[in-house]
């Protein structure tokens, strides 16, 4: 296929990177069940959910995918640090016969209408809240009619879903709600976990975070940049850019920021010497 590809209408694939660990051991299910935020003890023989590992006050640590391959062994994946999440687990591993593994396993992305039919082979073949989804293994499979699409591609259609990154648009001071992912992360109805009171908390009152993120796009190319300032048409600070990509197939600059809660999306900024459409995240 020549040209770029259009994630939106087009399915295509590209490898990346996402580190994996395996939880494994008795006590591996009672363990993760206490500090992930899913209800993981609900999870089937080969199925993923999503799920932030938090700090006691309730800060992410890590936005991960947890799939369950048996009834004693757990794989995580993140697409952060993952000497992270093994150092935050074990933190928590007193008196408890659970072991964790860090795997060397590859993962391809597979994005588009129809990736969720695509023929495809892994030990894991997860879905991801952009749409579509991620085939990981020691040596994962895909149907070789789909076309390759470069990693900027695949960041900008991350970007368009409002998908955070680790690391990028989201580090350790981030709370769930200010990054958009409470929706697809967290059970209400599990028992206790760590880090559960903010998150608890929060949503029985209908608090409100003073930042959320947020979708911005610009016509053209722009030369955008984490921590690019990011103002209201009055000239007044009102947040800051995290990522961004080139978006070829639509001639745009896409890029995810936090914006203080007082600006009601959608809504026009500038960022960059340039006009911006700021919006909510798609969810």
């Amino acid at each position: 296929m020549t040209g770029p590809v259009d994630l939106s209408t087009t399915v295509g694939t590209c490898p990346t990177d996402r580190g994996v660990l395996a939880v494994t051991g008795p006590d591996a299910e009672d363990f993760l069940q206490g500090q992930l935020s899913q209800d993981i003890a609900g999870l089937a023989e080969g199925q993923s959910a999503w799920s932030l590992i938090l700090q006691p006050q309730g800060r992410i640590d890590a936005l991960v995918r947890v799939t369950r391959q048996g009834a004693d062994r757990f794989i995580l994946d993140t697409d952060g640090p993952l000497e992270q999440v093994v150092t935050r687990l074990q933190r928590f591993m007193l008196r408890t016969d659970v072991a964790l593994e860090p795997l060397d396993w590859r993962c391809i992305a597979v994005r588009g209408p129809g990736a969720a039919e695509a023929a495809v082979a892994g030990e894991i073949v997860g879905p991801v809240p952009a749409g579509g989804i991620d085939v990981i293994g020691p040596s994962p499979q895909v149907s070789a009619d789909m076309p390759t699409v470069d990693p900027e591609t695949l960041e900008a259609h991350r970007i368009k879903a409002g998908f955070p990154r680790m690391g990028v648009d989201i580090d350790d001071r981030t709370i769930p709600a200010e990054a958009e992912v409470v929706p697809f992360t967290v059970s209400f109805t599990k028992g206790c976990f760590t880090g559960q009171e903010l998150v608890a908390r929060m949503d029985s009152r209908g608090s409100t975070a003073p930042r959320y993120l947020r979708v911005l796009t610009l016509q053209g190319r722009a030369n955008l940049a984490s921590g690019d300032q990011i103002t209201s048409a009055d000239g007044a600070d009102v947040g800051a850019v995290t990522s961004a990509a080139w978006d070829a197939a639509a001639d745009s600059t896409v890029a995810l920021g936090y914006i203080k809660r007082a600006v009601e999306m959608p809504s026009e900024v500038n960022v960059a010497g340039g006009q911006a459409r700021a919006s909510a995240v798609p969810r």
